[in-house]
């Protein structure tokens, strides 16, 4: 994904009008105009750092110099960037840049987690649409620095047919019958044995199961036997994830990697 995007711009647009409003009186106030400064930005733990890209975005006018990239491990002490510049935009920039900081690392620790737990199966960790509203590339960029695999971005550009889909179609084939010529990825979900049967005989390539236990998993997929790929999804939680991927499911998904994920412990110190 593109690390400067309009999308991206946007939205630390309007989290800067969103935090500066009128003006930062208490900068305006204490600080000369004419003063310069320098901000570092520590890891104060171990992390995967993610969303520094939008560090110049922020601190615009400023020199800001990089030390670190978004998918890299830091331990705590570790330097992440480095802004020089007029002290008053540092001061004012400075919560701006850190919640976006400390929130996308968050997201990037917990699914490079989630991306941990599975290691040696073949079983990979998709991320979901479950984002904060008007963050989403920025959340998925940051999933992705953490080692999930970005699924899709929105409701245009892959099929996904979930339980309500059928219900509201008429039936799985009804619904996998309108998606023949569709020119994007098609994947149905399926709630029962019978509706699996069902799927494959239409030639379903992609199948979701939601909220089986890995035993049940594990039984399903041997009955699928290759005929088509396998996301697993539902309340899997990075202490079953591991039982989930050794199920030989293709696929995890969490929605907890974006709507769950723990700020990070991030500093910003002017010197």
């Amino acid at each position: 994904m593109p690390l400067v995007h309009p999308e991206i711009e946007e939205a630390v647009r309007r989290a800067l009008a969103e935090d500066i409003g009128t003006g930062d009186i208490t900068t305006n106030l204490c600080v000369p105009a004419d003063a310069m400064a320098t901000g570092r930005m520590v890891a104060r733990e171990s992390l995967t750092l993610a969303g520094v890209e939008v560090l110049p975005l922020v601190f615009v006018g400023c020199t800001v110099e990089l030390k670190r990239l978004s998918g890299d491990y830091l331990k705590a002490g570790d330097e992440i960037a480095r802004v020089q510049g007029p002290a008053r935009a540092l001061l004012t920039g400075e919560r701006t840049a850190l919640n976006f900081i400390q929130r996308l690392s968050g997201i990037a620790t917990l699914a490079a987690a989630y991306v941990r737990a599975v290691e040696g199966t073949r079983c990979r960790i998709l991320d979901t649409r479950k984002t904060t509203p008007g963050l989403r590339r920025l959340e998925k960029m940051a999933a992705a620095a953490g080692g999930a695999v970005i699924y899709r971005m929105g409701l245009f550009d892959a099929v996904l047919i979930k339980n309500n889909h059928i219900t509201a179609a008429g039936g799985v084939r009804a619904a996998l019958d309108r998606t023949r010529n569709a020119g994007v990825p098609v994947e149905i979900e399926v709630r029962t044995r019978e509706e699996l049967d069902e799927a494959l005989a239409c030639g379903a390539t992609h199948l979701l199961l939601d909220n089986l236990t890995p035993d049940q998993a594990r039984e399903w997929i041997a009955h699928i036997h290759g005929r088509a790929k396998v996301e697993l999804s539902g309340g899997i939680t990075l202490e079953s994830a591991r039982a989930y991927a050794e199920t030989g499911a293709d696929f995890l998904s969490s929605g907890a990697i974006t709507h769950s994920a723990r700020a990070v412990d991030i500093n910003f110190r002017i010197e």
